[in-house]
This record gives C-alpha cells, structure tokens and sequence, in this order.
C-alpha cells in the first residue's frame, strides 16, 4: 500500500482534524512543489485560496458526519503562488475504536480538462454566433435579388428599370459567389487540398488587382484610399491570384469596418529579405481580448453582428492561411476600439530579385468572336435556360435535361461544346462524357464540367473522364466566353453561314 501511494500521479495527502498535514506523498511534492520536509505539521490551509477559506470548515463537517466527498472540484494554490483547478475525494480516517481520528484526500489535478473544456464552449459559442451570422449574411443578397425579379415580373421595365434590377442581381449574386468561395478556400486550406500555381509576380500588381476587385466597395462606403506601391520592383514567388485574394480580403475588412469618410492606406516596400504589405484604417479597430485570436476562425462573427455587412469572418481566417502557406507571417496591430487597425503581410522576396525596370508582361492576344454550337446538360432548368441564353452572342444553343437523352441530342446535333452538370439523373455527368469521347464525332467536343462540386478530386475525376474544363457554379460568364473563343471546333463569326 505505501508502494502505491509512493508512486501515484495523484496528491495524497492525510491530515488531522484540526488540518494539520501528517503525510505527503510524492504525487503531492510534483502538484503542489513543496517537499515532504516542508509540508507535514504544517496547515493544510496554506492550500487554500483566501476565497474558498470556508471549504476546509465545509469539509470538515461532511467528515464529522462521516460523510465521503467525492470529486469535488475546486482552485488550490501551489508553491509558487500559482493557482491549479482539482478533483479532490476525501475519506475519513477512523482508529480501531470506531472514533474519527482524520482525513485523507487524493487531488488530481484537472487544469488541462477545464481548460479544453472551456475552450469547447468558447468554440461551440462563436460556431453558433458564425452559423447565426451565415443565415444573415446569406439572406441579406437574397432579400433585393427577389425584388428586383418581382418588378421585372410585374410590368414591362424600362430601359433604366431593366438596367437597375440586372445590376442589383449581378452584384448580389457576386456576393454569395464570393461568400461561399471563402467558406470554401477555408475548407480546402483545412484538408491540405489547395494548390497554389506558383511563379514570379510583382506585388505591384498584385496591388493594383486587390484594388481594382475592392474598388466597388470602398467606392460605395465613401472612404479614401491611398496607395504608395514599392519604391522599386518587387518580386515574390507566389500564386498570383491567391495574392490578390490575401490583399484584397484585408482591403475589404478595412472598407466594411471603417465609417464613411474615413480613410485606407495600401503600401508595400522592401525591409531585408521580406516584402512587406500593409494595409492600414482608421476604422473602429480592435479590442484588446479580440486581437489575440483575430485570425481563428468564427471571431469576427462575435465582433459587431449589425456592422459585419458581407462578410462571415472567415476572411482574416484565410489571410492567415494563405498567407503561410506562401511561406510569410501576417499580423495585426490595433490600439484598441476606435483607433484603427494595421495588418501587415510578410513575404520572403525572391533570391533572383531582377535590377531595373519590371518586366511588361506581353498583352494576351484578343481572340477573335467565334460561333459555337453548343449543347448545354442540366437537371436544373432554370440553370440550363440560363445557359441557353448564350444564343444572344450568337451561338447555336440546344439543351438537355438528363444524361440519357443528352447522349441522343448529342449524336444529332454534334455540338462544338458540351456544357455538362456532373449531378444528372439516369447518366450522371461523368460517364455522359466518357460516352460522348468514345464517339467518332466527340473526340474533339470541348467538355466542360459545371458542378457545385469543386474539390481536387472532383477535377481530377473530371480529367479523367475526358473533359477539358472544370467550373463551379455559378459559373463567371466571362470565363465561358474565354473558354467558346479559344474552342477550335468554333468558327469565326464572319463565317456563320459556311458553317
């Protein structure tokens, strides 16, 4: 029995009636540093936090009524003046007479326990602020792209009415687009499943690109923006598009969280080794408590739910993401509310940094308009009619609803492109396009996939079976247009009528 005392990871500890301490084992010397030596015929009130003097007289009563306490969880003080959280089990210690001679007491420290139990509750509290936030954030585009279909339903607009409803749905499509491609990237960082396409780019350009996507924006809450590009060029090896995101995510955060006419900064420069971005406002800053864990996911959600007007405060989240996975650090510096905020990126500048000039990247030849027979798949008919519209730009459009019969309409209009919905009924999307390549006819179709589906492994299944392109919903019509003018199979629209 004192083998297993000795060697328990646990405090045991006997005392006298009175508290005074009579044994401490070696599990008591590691929990609360002192040394046998220095522990017995000593209080065992020296344990105790000034506030919690009452448990010991609370305990003792429990004892005298021959009562065994069992897990009770409280603060003990240690050697060092720290404070631990304990599971303490008390049993009376009585002689051979039957007369309640002491107590002994086995504490176990819990501090780990408590400590990731609270920060499940913290977690599960700002999930659901997140989750709360998500339907807001959601409904809000929702709420003006159903009424501007409501005036176009009920009369004939104008040309000003027309233009006004089809700018309000464009914009607020785009904001859901943007919302669920962050959820999205933040999923996929989580997973190791992005990919960044590396090269060399110019954070100038990557300046002027954020500028150019925040542009709207910062127009619409009426702030000043000032830029002070690099002094010199500036290299990093970097995805250029992920970049963009990076600055443009913290540009946004500035526009939504500073008061019309007030004023953003963007400067980059060269400090060593490191490119240096920083984006700063002066906007309604950061809490002192809140700047620790301002780039954890959910945290903005619990900042100010009436002023988080486009956002699901994953974005900071991604940053920070991004911004490791390009092999920099990101920080964030505030003097507290409503003294604004800096966030600055650090990123190693390329080794081979070229002198002089930056290189003019050559203009990308502008293609010419093509014309393009084009057989558009999807179960979702209002997502095919929309599609089909592509008539106006003077393509050849018909359309299909599952895979079966698309195979059929295929064979009979031999399109150019195939726009193809992976989730058909009765063929789904992959094996219409393994149908579609074993055609004599469909070995040179341009295949695009359109799915809602965009992780690596739904492109990597699409490549495999046989298709060219691989987009998520919804779709940019400007990359369609990109992908039907680069189709060789189209013909140039002065050749319509030969074709």
């Amino acid at each position: 029995m004192a083998a297993i005392v000795a060697s328990s990871d646990d405090a045991i500890i006997s005392k006298t009636l009175t508290g005074i301490i009579t044994s401490w084992n070696e599990g008591a010397e590691r929990l609360f540093g002192y040394t046998a030596e220095e522990a017995i015929g000593q209080s065992v009130m020296m344990l105790i936090p000034d506030d919690r003097k009452h448990e010991e007289e609370m305990i003792l009563a429990w004892l005298r009524r021959g009562e065994r306490v069992d897990h009770y969880e409280t603060l003990r003080v240690t050697k060092d003046g720290g404070q631990i959280e304990i599971s303490l089990t008390i049993s009376p210690i009585r002689n051979d007479a039957g007369q309640l001679v002491g107590a002994s007491k086995v504490a176990r420290d819990i501090t780990p326990q408590k400590r990731a139990h609270r920060e499940l509750e913290e977690a599960d509290t700002r999930k659901n602020e997140f989750l709360a936030l998500l339907a807001h954030e959601l409904r809000n585009p929702l709420g003006p792209i159903r009424h501007a279909v409501k005036i176009l339903r009920a009369r004939a607009p104008s040309p000003e009415e027309l233009q006004w409803a089809t700018n309000i749905i464009d914009r607020q499509t785009e904001h859901m687009t943007r919302l669920v491609d962050d959820l999205l990237d933040v999923a996929r960082i989580t997973r190791g499943t992005i990919e960044l396409r590396r090269e060399r780019v110019d954070i100038a350009d990557v300046m002027k690109a954020a500028v150019e996507a925040s542009g709207a924006l910062i127009e619409r809450a009426r702030l000043q923006l000032r830029i002070t590009p690099p002094v010199e060029p500036l290299y990093v090896e970097g995805d250029p598009t992920r970049l963009t995101q990076i600055v443009t995510n913290l540009l946004d955060n500035s526009a939504k969280y500073t008061d019309p006419g007030g004023r953003i900064w963007l400067t980059a420069d060269r400090e060593g080794d490191e490119a240096v971005i920083r984006v700063k406002d002066s906007g309604i800053g950061i809490a002192p408590d809140v700047l620790p864990r301002i780039f954890d996911m959910f945290t903005q959600a619990g900042l100010s739910l009436e002023r988080a007007q486009g956002g699901l405060g994953v974005g900071l989240a991604l940053v920070e993401r991004l911004v490791k996975l390009h092999g920099g650090s990101v920080s964030a510096l505030s003097g507290g509310l409503g003294q604004g905020s800096q966030f600055t990126i650090r990123l190693p500048v390329m080794q081979a940094q070229r002198q002089g000039a930056a290189e003019l990247r050559p203009a990308a030849p502008s293609l010419p308009a093509k014309h393009c027979r084009i057989l558009v798949v999807d179960d979702n008919q209002d997502s095919a009619d929309s599609l089909a519209m592509l008539h106006m730009l003077g393509h050849e459009v018909k359309t299909a609803n599952d895979g079966a019969s698309a195979l059929s309409a295929a064979a009979e209009f031999r399109p150019d492109v195939a726009i193809l919905d992976i989730g058909l009924p009765k063929v789904n999307g992959y094996d219409l396009a393994k149908q579609i390549r074993e055609q004599p006819w469909g070995r040179s179709v341009v295949l695009v996939a359109l799915t809602g589906w965009g992780q690596e492994q739904h492109r990597k299944r699409s490549a495999e079976s046989g298709f060219n392109h691989h987009l998520t919903k919804p779709v940019e019509f400007e990359v369609l247009q990109q992908i039907l003018a680069a189709a060789d199979s189209c013909l140039p629209q002065r050749n319509v009528a030969a074709h």
